[in-house]
């Protein structure tokens, strides 16, 4: 059997001496790995770079198999964002939120996130803001999406500025007022349509609201630590910041 889709670079791993398994973020097929035989000769390593973007062809004589990979490039962003820090770990940033999906459940409104997300990743002023956001959409693919359209407590959409660690639910200013110092902090940003273009407060605020349920409902359950990728991403771009 086979089928051919569109697919994002996120992970790579030697096998043997000239193959490699090619992991793939696909628009129609989910999180997919195969193997690239000569896969880690130069021509092809500079294609299986993550956050490149390659037409894969995938075959196997079972659904179930590991299968093979022949992928031709599509558009290539490694060289464009080696130049970047806050580039390069971002693009370890979103691999490793993207290999938080189940294999082969497809997700195409995930693959197009990750697509515009690649395209932005050298983008300082853009990124962080499309990255917190995907982390939302994480939360909610992975089912522990948080409610934040309105107000636990009084039912309001209007002037929601908190959430509750608890519940994940959204809490309107003044009727988070009493427990302010308990809430996490619900960025203007994160609540509009648009790219946005939050400061550094509500990147901080932002990114402490997605690690809170990350951690409580994601990671700690599967006993596995924060990538440390997502650490240095936030360290990259708070630098580039106060430069």
């Amino acid at each position: 059997m086979q089928w051919r889709d569109e697919g994002l670079v996120i992970g790579v791993r030697r096998h043997g001496e000239a193959s490699v398994i090619l992991e793939l973020m696909t628009k129609a097929h989910g999180r997919h790995l195969g193997l690239v035989r000569g896969g880690s000769g130069r021509a092809m390593r500079a294609v299986l770079q993550p956050g490149n973007q390659v037409d894969a062809l995938w075959r196997a004589r079972l659904d179930h198999q590991l299968g093979s990979y022949t992928v031709e490039p599509l558009q290539s962003r490694a060289a464009r964002l080696i130049d970047h820090d806050f580039a390069l770990h971002g693009v370890g940033f979103l691999s490793a939120l993207l290999r938080l999906l189940p294999e082969r459940d497809p997700n195409g409104e995930l693959f197009e996130m990750a697509r515009l997300i690649a395209d932005r990743l050298d983008a300082v002023d853009q990124a962080p803001a499309l990255l917190a956001r995907f982390e939302i959409a994480m939360l909610g693919a992975l089912g522990f999406g948080l409610d934040l359209d309105a107000c636990v407590l009084t039912g309001s959409r209007d002037d929601l500025a908190y959430v509750s660690p608890k519940s994940g639910r959204a809490v309107s200013r003044d009727a988070g007022e009493p427990w302010r110092d308990r809430l996490l902090a619900y960025p203007a940003f994160l609540r509009d349509d648009g790219l946005g273009r939050p400061d550094a407060t509500e990147l901080t605020a932002a990114f402490k609201l997605t690690g809170h349920f990350l951690t409580r409902d994601v990671f700690t359950p599967r006993g596995v630590p924060m990538p440390p990728a997502r650490g240095h991403y936030l360290i990259a771009v708070a630098g580039q910041a106060a430069a």
